[in-house]
């Protein structure tokens, strides 16, 4: 493995795929580091080997998840080095990037940096939620690609987002029916005024309409929830949701959460990158300007790890990182970025203007991030509920997040505040009655990723 480069990207997903392809067809000595065996990130996770050892899942998993295959394939044909199976720990002011792989870490340096780590699923910490047997619908898709494993007994999807649908219809086709989809109130009227842009946009009512419909055909019950609850004793037994304005229960072996996602953002956050609270989707995102260059020099985002803006839009600002950062290095002029930039700018542009209105018909409702019901669990690690949390901004006048953990060790515990964060940063504003952006978020710091004494002694590089 080498230890220099002059592009190295952060993620094998559509945006770290497709800024690898174009920076090693411009020349540019380039790495790829991922955390997965195998290119593809969340979105096309498994495609090489469900297209070799499953072909007919890709007609399960429908053909945005086949388009992947030609992305991964263009990776595969150019010459950036990859690192599968590897985690990135630490990145410093230096644009040093710290790596762990098979109990050894190392240190790589580079030129430039594109941090392209994708999106996460936003937590949903309703009572009930940590007990065995409730999980995501992006952890139940996440096994349907990459072993085709499917649910077993009696289980609903709850929750709001497209990939609530999604997965329905996934699932529906290969022959396993949710016994309902209980979904969160979308927000119709304020989506209302973006409708004219989400119309011009390629095909995503289309395929929002084609969902619905393969849906109903397959007599999946999609209702309108409120309030929903978890119910069981050593395990899931049952769902409560509020329904016509009375209380329902679903007697389930599994239930399935999802409330959208949001960027997966501790690596930059740890790197002091400026952030701004974005309301309509509920979560803070980088301040980045057209080729997706952070506040910190030689550090870009591109995809999700920016802002959701979905695959196809990852894509293409993953090129247009990759074109950045060939400028910057001196590759190519500015005037042949600009001009290779023309026609990817336009079509990013069209795939954007969908984004309003979807932020607006799923932007989470405020019990969903602010969980009313005291005894709620948030920070699943240190379990720390709702109720302590708001006593402690009352009583001890907490301001943020930051004093928060050193009340209760919130965002302290192994995933590092990336299941707890935006909720306690929403319960905190809530409780001040202050905006989020000024409460702010967590002070990330490495390592991002756990690695052993041992190995820091054993680093190379």
């Amino acid at each position: 493995m080498s230890t220099a480069f002059d592009f190295l990207i952060v993620g094998a997903g559509p945006a770290g795929l497709a800024a690898a392809a174009t920076a090693s067809a411009l020349g540019i000595r380039t790495a790829v580091v991922d955390e997965q065996p195998a290119p593809g990130g969340q979105i096309y996770r498994g495609i090489e080997s469900v297209a070799a050892k499953r072909p007919a899942h890709l007609v399960v998993l429908g053909p945005d998840y086949a388009a992947g295959l030609d992305l991964v394939k263009q990776f595969r044909a150019g010459k950036a080095e990859y690192l599968p199976d590897t985690s990135v720990w630490q990145i410093d002011g230096e644009r040093n990037v710290f790596i762990r792989a098979n109990g050894r870490t190392a240190r790589i340096a580079a030129k430039q940096i594109l941090i392209a780590a994708g999106a996460m699923e936003r937590p949903v910490p309703i009572p009930g939620w940590t007990l065995p047997g409730v999980m995501t619908c992006g952890a139940a898709q996440t096994l349907l690609k990459s072993t085709g494993a499917v649910p077993d007994g009696r289980f609903v999807l709850a929750g709001s987002g497209p990939l609530l649908l999604l997965l329905a219809a996934q699932l529906v086709r290969v022959g396993i029916k949710p016994a309902a989809i209980l979904e969160t109130r979308p927000n119709y009227f304020p989506a209302l005024r973006h409708l004219p842009g989400f119309l011009k946009s390629p095909s995503y009512l289309q395929k929002g309409i084609s969902l619905l419909a393969e849906l109903r055909n397959a007599g999946v019950a999609i209702k309108s929830a409120a309030n929903l609850r978890i119910g069981g004793d050593d395990r899931v037994r049952e769902i409560q949701y509020d329904w016509h304005g009375k209380t329902q229960r679903e007697a389930v072996d599994l239930v399935l959460l999802h409330q959208g996602i949001v960027p997966n953002a501790n690596l930059a956050w740890s790197l002091r990158c400026e952030n701004q609270w974005d309301d309509l989707q509920r979560c803070f995102r980088p301040r980045l300007d057209e080729w997706g260059n952070t506040s910190v020099a030689g550090v870009q985002i591109a995809g999700d790890n920016g802002g959701i803006v979905g695959a196809q839009a990852s894509a293409y600002s993953g090129q247009l990182a990759a074109l950045g950062a060939a400028c910057a290095l001196g590759k190519i002029s500015a005037a042949e970025r600009d001009r290779l930039a023309t026609p990817l700018r336009k079509r990013l542009n069209a795939h954007l203007r969908a984004r309003p209105f979807l932020d607006a018909l799923y932007r989470p409702a405020q019990e969903t991030v602010a969980p009313r019901e005291p005894e709620t669990i948030v920070c699943r690690c240190e379990e720390i509920s709702a109720g302590e949390i708001r006593r402690i901004v009352t009583e001890q006048q907490c301001p943020g997040p930051n004093q928060m953990k050193s009340f209760t060790r919130c965002g302290m515990g192994p995933c590092q505040g990336r299941l707890c964060g935006l909720t306690v940063v929403e319960l905190i504003a809530e409780s001040r009655g202050v905006p989020v952006s000024e409460v702010g978020y967590y002070r990330i710091r490495s390592p991002i990723r756990p690695v052993t004494v041992g190995e820091l002694a054993r680093l190379e590089g």
